[in-house]
């Protein structure tokens, strides 16, 4: 594969513009073009869609914006503190509300179980549900998760990546036990079992696991930690999770950051020293200092964009994340009283992720997310009628085959058929439905490239994979990496934090690299 290098690149004069590029204008893109902006770096972010938001994106439908990406908005003080680089505060551009209930969960039987902001209100729902025993385990389970979190909030969530070796003398400042407290070397599953009878609660509590597009059968016990975060608060976007991607890039743009959209990248171009910028689809060359890529490592590993980074390595396809068929639609419904998020429950676990990680099949009796962003938390409809249409998101994880298969418009209908099956079981009718835009694994690899329809990067298995994820440096000076690829993981908080380490190891680099140039220049000023 071609470096993009050329003689003359090569030969030319080593003065450059300090301008950073920025490939991708996904959440991680959109933080790190705004910490690097509000700091006084020259940014300039280049993104292939009309829009920023990468995976936060709309469909319309009858002229409605669907919010067709991530719905769920949690970590707040992750975006308190990136705001905070540019001198405002995130609620002086988003309408945010904290959810008094996170989600309501239905099952084939006819049960149902609301899970609460309040721990003791969610405990009270539990033992009305399953008993006291697992209203007793749901506490420990609370008090665990939460110590889990602690344990790894700043030694590795919001550090750059650390080893193996290093984590566990992050965490061992807690006391010489508490590395066993993060639990990786037992399945989510399996750990469970410590705190609930009830199959149904393990299923509740096992789909945290998906928001890492991971099976709870193979994802470590520490990932129960997300549970907690869900716990420490859901917050309600006003207009749609879309807007927090509007607002990012207002505020870069505001500090002067420069957005391209609509053209492709398609060369990260360098020389013997290091990044020397990208080269577009139109053949238009931007020069720069330092490139932060936000796409999936994957596409680097492989030379795709020209550059290949030692020690990169490509995400295998059996070790790839979960994908997903979406269908966004506007709709009346009955029966079950949808809130803002409800999720229901297949019949069997086990054998839906056997279906999608073993088999690469699309599982015959799915467990069905539905977004209604209309409805707040209690199910109040935005327009004061219970009855008005409703803009929906549903959805159904899926293998990441995308790549090699395409999902034709038979299959996707005759998985909306079994939708149907499970959600009138449920107690949940969709009627007058707009016809709905699908999007599948075949449709997501084609927006983004080189992960077969992935959402996740590399799936969270086994206790390994999160270091399997790279840093956000890379071994060609100037290479930068940002997404929910690397460190410290998916998720619109993550990816978020993977753009401000990402910024910081940048600005971090060039201080180190200013302190080591000679202090003065003869005739010249004095360096800093």
């Amino acid at each position: 594969m071609s470096t993009c290098v050329t003689r003359a690149m090569i030969g030319r004069s080593r003065r450059r513009k300090d301008d950073v590029v920025v490939v991708g204008a996904g959440i991680g893109g959109l933080v790190a073009a705004l910490v690097l902006a509000a700091q006084g770096l020259p940014v300039r972010v280049v993104e292939r869609a009309s829009a920023p938001g990468g995976k936060m994106r709309t469909v319309d439908v009858g002229g409605v914006a669907v919010d067709s990406g991530p719905t769920v908005f949690t970590m707040k003080w992750v975006f308190d503190e990136v705001f905070a680089y540019a001198g405002t505060e995130i609620e002086a551009h988003v309408g945010l509300r904290r959810a008094g209930l996170i989600a309501r969960h239905g099952w084939q039987d006819g049960s149902r179980l609301d899970l609460h902001a309040s721990i003791d209100d969610s405990a009270e729902a539990i033992a009305e549900f399953a008993g006291p025993r697992d209203s007793d385990g749901y506490r420990r389970f609370c008090a665990d998760t939460a110590k889990i979190y602690r344990l790894v909030e700043d030694s590795y969530i919001a550090a750059t990546r650390p080893t193996p070796a290093q984590l566990v003398a992050r965490v061992s400042r807690h006391g010489f036990g508490a590395p066993f407290a993060l639990k990786p070397f037992s399945s989510m599953w399996r750990a469970l079992g410590d705190y609930f009878t009830d199959p149904r609660l393990r299923q509740l509590f096992g789909r945290y696991a998906t928001y890492c597009g991971s099976s709870p059968f193979a994802a470590p016990a520490t990932l129960m930690l997300i549970s907690h975060v869900e716990q420490d608060g859901v917050w309600l976007v006003e207009g749609g999770m879309r807007r927090l991607a509007d607002a990012l890039a207002e505020v870069a743009a505001g500090n002067g950051a420069r957005f391209t959209f609509g053209r492709n990248v398609t060369c990260i171009q360098k020389d013997r020293d290091g990044v020397t910028g990208v080269r577009l689809d139109d053949g238009e060359v931007i020069e720069a200092s330092a490139v932060i890529f936000n796409g999936d490592v994957t596409a680097l590993a492989k030379g795709v964009l020209g550059v290949l980074p030692s020690g990169l390595k490509a995400t295998p396809a059996a070790r790839r994340s979960l994908s997903a068929i979406t269908w966004s639609m506007q709709a009346r419904t009955k029966g079950f009283p949808l809130t803002r998020h409800n999720v229901f429950f297949s019949n069997d676990y086990r054998s839906e992720f056997a279906e999608i990680f073993k088999r690469w099949s699309l599982p015959r009796d799915p467990t069905i997310y539905i977004c209604a962003q209309k409805r707040d938390d209690f199910g109040h409809h935005d327009s004061g009628d219970q009855a008005a249409i409703d803009p929906l998101l549903c959805l159904i994880n899926a293998p990441a085959i995308g790549d090699r298969h395409h999902f034709s418009d038979s299959e996707a209908e005759k998985c909306l058929d079994a939708i149907r099956d499970v959600l009138q079981r449920c107690g949940l009718q969709i009627t007058e439905t707009m016809t709905p835009v699908v999007t599948t694994p075949t449709d997501f690899d084609q927006m983004f490239p080189m992960t077969g329809g992935a959402l996740y990067g590399p799936a969270s298995h086994g206790w390994t994979a999160s270091f399997r994820r790279p840093g956000a440096r890379t071994a060609i000076p100037g290479l930068y990496m940002a997404g929910g690829s690397v460190h410290p993981g998916p998720g619109v908080p993550m990816a978020a934090l993977s753009g401000r380490i990402a910024a910081e190891s940048l600005i971090s680099d060039r201080a180190s690299m200013s302190r080591s140039r000679p202090a003065a220049i003869s005739g010249g000023m004095s360096t800093v």
